[in-house]
């Protein structure tokens, strides 16, 4: 029991007030109010970011920077170009101290051109599995339902945000058993956090939490143009997005395997 509510307890005064307040209307409404549906939390959420233009996109172009962060300072940090096509199709060109490097993912094959040892390759297992957890725990997956036919959307409460404020938290539990929570504003539907486990190379398990802030709105549309990850409750990485556009057309030939390292070194043209 909360120390105020027994310190109330302890008088005859405060016996009174603590029966006042539990059979106030306010108090009554709270207690008996159902809790909102996650399909709910997901339209607010939706509307918050540009109802039907928001559902509508069918590719995203941005550029900003990559962080890596250790004990609160920066470490290291490239400049990013990135492409998607919805829901599974992404190529990301890095850029750091002059040298370039590409990651390509094409539903569940990819590539990479690594600019340090100019050479291309299959992407591992382990980063393809990284790309599926990357898709599943994505703010665009859960609210355009691509998750929907693999996984089960349920509500998880509420928790604490900033003084006074609470957020609402849905859950996506797929066939596998991997799980990835998202919490929004209960008051306006702001998306705040993705939080979800994965198990380090020794096999222990580590929470990520991905949070969202500088929602920035575009040709109507919003998008978090900062996205901060941590790892165990550490600051690990930023992205800071400096521009966004939206259904631009995207040639099929960006995301094709280089046949040589001239091609892998040539910039994209969209």
């Amino acid at each position: 029991m909360p120390i105020m509510l027994r310190a109330l307890k302890t008088t005859q005064f405060g016996t009174a007030i603590l029966s006042l307040f539990l059979f106030s209307p306010q108090y009554l409404l709270a207690q008996t109010s159902e809790p909102p549906s996650p399909d709910a939390i997901i339209s607010k959420a939706v509307e918050y970011l540009g109802g039907e233009r928001y559902l509508k996109v069918t590719s995203q172009v941005s550029r900003g920077k990559f962080s890596v962060i250790r004990e609160g300072a920066v470490i290291s940090f490239s400049s990013f170009h990135d492409v998607i096509v919805f829901p599974d199709r992404e190529r990301t060109d890095f850029r750091s101290s002059g040298i370039r490097s590409t990651q390509v993912n094409i539903a569940g094959g990819g590539w990479v051109f690594d600019g340090d040892t100019e050479s291309i390759r299959d992407q591992t297992e382990i980063q393809l599995a990284n790309f599926k957890r990357g898709v599943r725990t994505s703010l665009d997956n859960l609210l355009r339902g691509y998750w929907k036919g693999e996984a089960e959307l349920s509500y998880a409460g509420r928790r604490p945000a900033s003084i006074g404020r609470r957020n609402d938290v849905v859950k996506l539990k797929y066939s596998d058993g991997f799980e990835v929570e998202f919490e929004f504003s209960a008051d306006d539907g702001t998306p705040q956090k993705a939080i979800y486990k994965r198990q380090n190379a020794d096999g222990e398990p580590i929470t990520e939490e991905d949070r969202f802030a500088q929602f920035v709105e575009v040709g109507g549309i919003r998008a978090s143009f900062v996205v901060d990850r941590f790892t165990d409750g550490k600051h690990a990485s930023r992205i800071n997005y400096e521009s966004i556009e939206y259904n631009k057309r995207i040639p099929d030939s960006i995301f094709v395997k280089p046949a040589n390292l001239k091609e892998a070194k040539r910039d994209i043209k969209l």
